[in-house]
């Protein structure tokens, strides 16, 4: 978007013909008094405001302190005379940015407006961050109020403060990068760094130089020493995601390390001590590992002297809505998008779909949402039929289950008919829509039937 700049300047001459000279470059608007360009700021939101010391009843400095109240701030630029450059300076002790003299220099005041502007994003983007850092410390950030979910928190908030090694297991898509950064924002360790190593992205000789580093030769291509994530990570947490994906020899390292806390980097003899804690994740069987003799038995009891396993997404359903609020509302703001609306009736149907991606799916929905919805209301027609259709072999086995269990011969054709849909609502626990997407029928269908067989199920 190109930036909106207001000039106010009461000389007709100087305003015409900054306007004239900036035009090419912004969104211009001018003002004619003081008293003009804060009527102006009260309806439109401006960039830059280029304003006049002195200007009748209301001078620049009035401007200023008008901008400072505004909800979007603009950036305010002084123009003044040589002779009044003290009360300039102190316009900025005020908030201005900068001031330039007259005559203007307009090459010198294009600079300084491009400055201002590139300021300005810095600030927003590092605020932006510490926003970021902020939520990240806090397990109020965290989404979710299901007991499955409580139960793991209470565990985080106990192990937090604690040197103990945690292992992390759980789905794909559950959110143990997450954890495993609420569990070292949350204790003395938060002010040193918090590595993480997706060891499934990376070969094995890549790996074991990543987390290990190493000296200049040590293989081709070395051509310098390079620290490991290990040396980087001193002081905080290192958090290997994937564990299970990790080769023999790195498993060795690793062993080695968490009895002796201790490494060498590729191509060296040299011992290395650091102090960090260590957070592993993985989505894989790790004892079924062992078995197979894919993953060290010793390794794994190494590690696994905390264990937190997070529940997957449908062993939460309670926490759907929230969630699909939160990534709603924060989506919509990354795209300047209004957020989208999901009615109750959408709600139910997210809440009984089984969501195998887990909360990335969820989160990827809601931006798909977001993007293609505009603010406009979700309706069951803009769904995927995913979300509202068990998956064609669950349905067909348990429709050919019902339809195959013992029913006596002598009964009629409704009792028959009842039996089917009594057997369907005890299946789904009383769900009306799986069971009536298990019988083939709509749910209104089915909300006739329980009003013609109000006993079906007592």
């Amino acid at each position: 978007m190109i930036p909106t700049l207001l000039i106010a300047d009461d000389e007709k001459h100087t305003r015409e013909g900054l306007q004239l000279a900036l035009e090419n470059q912004y969104e211009v608007y001018i003002a004619k008094s003081g008293e003009e360009a804060i009527r102006l700021m009260e309806i439109e939101t401006f960039d830059v405001v280029l304003t006049d010391l002195r200007m009748g009843s209301v001078s620049g400095m009035k401007v200023v302190e008008k901008a400072k109240k505004l909800a979007q701030q603009p950036i305010v630029i002084m123009i003044t005379a040589y002779g009044d450059v003290e009360t300039a300076v102190q316009a900025m002790k005020k908030g201005a940015f900068d001031f330039v003299t007259k005559p203007i220099n307009l090459e010198k005041l294009e600079i300084l407006i491009k400055r201002s502007l590139k300021t300005r994003k810095l600030e927003e983007e590092n605020q932006g961050l510490r926003n970021l850092l902020q939520e990240k410390s806090k397990f109020e950030g965290i989404i979710g109020k299901a007991p499955a979910f409580q139960s793991i928190m209470d565990q985080v908030k106990r192990v937090a403060p604690a040197k103990t090694t945690v292992l992390l297991q759980g789905e794909t898509g559950t959110g143990k990068e997450l954890i495993a950064n609420a569990i070292h924002e949350n204790s003395p360790r938060r002010k040193n760094p918090f590595i993480p190593v997706h060891c499934a992205a990376l070969s094995a000789n890549i790996l074991e130089s990543e987390l290990f580093g190493h000296e200049k030769g040590a293989f081709t291509g070395a051509t310098e020493r390079r620290l490991g994530r290990f040396e980087i990570a001193d002081g905080g947490t290192l958090f290997l995601d994937e564990l299970g994906e990790i080769d023999a020899t790195t498993q060795v390292k690793l062993l080695r390390f968490l009895e002796t806390k201790t490494f060498e980097r590729l191509g060296s003899n040299r011992s290395i001590t650091v102090d960090i804690r260590l957070v592993c994740a993985t989505n894989r069987n790790l004892e079924k590992m062992v078995k197979d003799d894919q993953f060290r038995e010793d390794l794994l009891y190494r590690l696994n002297i905390v264990e937190i396993t997070l529940p997957p997404l449908r062993k939460r359903r309670q926490d759907i809505q929230p969630l699909l609020q939160h990534y709603s509302q924060i989506l919509s703001k990354e795209n300047g998008l209004k957020p989208v609306e999901f009615l109750p009736e959408i709600i139910e149907i997210l809440q009984n779909y089984s969501w195998p991606g887990n909360i990335r799916e969820l989160r990827n929905f809601c931006e798909n949402t977001v993007v293609m919805r505009q603010g406009k209301m979700l309706k069951k027609t803009d769904l995927d039929p995913k979300f509202y259709s068990p998956p064609d072999d669950v349905l067909a086995n348990d429709l050919t289950h019902l339809k195959s269990s013992p029913v006596p011969s002598e009964l009629s054709k409704e009792d028959n008919e009842k039996s089917l849909y009594r057997e369907a609502l005890i299946k789904t626990k009383g769900n009306r829509t799986k069971a009536a997407q298990l019988l083939g029928v709509s749910r209104r269908t089915l909300q006739r039937k329980l009003l013609i067989w109000p006993n079906l199920v007592s």
